[in-house]
């Protein structure tokens, strides 16, 4: 099931709401291509970091 506005992973609660917004939008691509939710978390906060 994919997040939106305002529903995201818990581990995403702490981040700066650009953060959480980016990664989540990753995240969601991810869970699409491989549906895999824990590896779509991980990925979306990891690429978003790297690119801050």
């Amino acid at each position: 099931m994919p997040w939106y506005d305002g529903d995201h992973p818990p581990s995403y609660k702490n981040q700066p709401k650009k953060v959480r917004e980016k990664a989540v939008e990753i995240a969601n691509i991810v869970l699409k291509s491989t549906g895999v939710k824990g590896e779509a978390i991980a990925t979306g906060l990891n690429q978003t970091r790297a690119f801050r």
